[in-house]
């Protein structure tokens, strides 16, 4: 296994933080003792050891000076400062992965000194519920074996896939954004069986499971979207028409402008940290 035997230590405990050392925990792929956690907030670092049995740390350097995988889960104005601080600790054969939007490995390399390989991540939330979408990309120092052994810590809490990183601002605006379009779309979709008549806890469960069941179904079978569509849809029948409604409507369009919107945003911020 790619991660055994290997001590991860996360230089903030935060939501995403206690959601990926929750995954791996529960994962079997490191043991307790082998995850690290150091954070200001010293209340969130009693609850991440009492709930997974792992080990806090109160100063940077030292978990640094301990971990051989150092991920990096702080607000990406601090980033570079952090790691700028521990870079006399770190040393040749460590690992630092940063799941910090818009800082680039290059950035990272040089705040740490080049001593590490660095990798850059882009999870989402539900990573909280064990249901991440992360795509992963290499610094100049990382090769393969550091890209698998990334891509086995984010895999235990969803699926994680291998990019270029010239792609992670296209990354940002479809996954790293995508669950606030899944909600509006789904509490539209309550909305409208409330207006049809269906209690609102039925319309919001009904309307959950079914993305759910759908995003399963495509996952699984691997089959295009659009015949999975079409496994729906029966001539003159009601799919078609609500179909036909939405295209009208230019809801295909939408989504793929605000992708456009986010993958830009993205861009700027980023190039402002270049």
């Amino acid at each position: 296994m790619p991660l055994s035997g290997l001590k991860i230590g996360f230089l903030g405990g935060g939501a995403m933080a206690g959601a990926i050392l929750t995954g791996l925990a529960g994962s079997g792929k490191v043991a307790p003792g082998n995850l690290y956690v150091a954070d200001i907030n010293k209340e969130r670092l009693e609850h991440l050891r009492s709930s997974l049995n792992l080990n806090i740390v109160y100063d940077n350097k030292e978990l640094a000076g301990t971990a051989d995988i150092i991920i990096i889960a702080l607000k990406p104005g601090v980033v570079l400062p952090v790691v700028g601080s521990v870079a006399e600790v770190l040393r040749p054969g460590q690992m630092l992965i940063s799941i910090a939007a818009g800082i680039s490995t290059g950035l990272l390399e040089s705040a740490a000194g080049e001593k590490v390989a660095v990798i850059r991540v882009m999870p989402n939330t539900p990573a909280l519920v064990g249901e991440s979408a992360s795509a992963v990309c290499r610094g100049s120092g990382a090769g393969p074996q550091e890209m698998e052994k990334a891509l086995a810590i984010f895999g235990a809490v969803g699926r994680a896939v291998e990019v270029p990183e010239s792609m992670m601002d296209a990354v940002t605006g479809l996954s790293g954004s995508g669950p606030a379009y899944m909600f509006v779309m789904l509490e539209a979709l309550a909305d409208a069986g409330v207006r049809m008549g269906l209690p609102r806890d039925v319309a919001t469960l009904l309307g959950a499971q079914t993305m759910l069941g759908s995003a399963r179904m495509l996952l699984e079978t691997g089959r295009h979207p659009g015949s999975l569509k079409d496994m729906v849809t029966t001539p003159g029948g009601t799919t078609i028409e609500g179909l036909f409604s939405l295209e009208r409507d230019g809801v295909r369009g939408a989504l793929m402008k605000a992708v456009e919107a986010a993958a830009g945003k993205s861009r700027v911020i980023s190039g402002g940290n270049k």
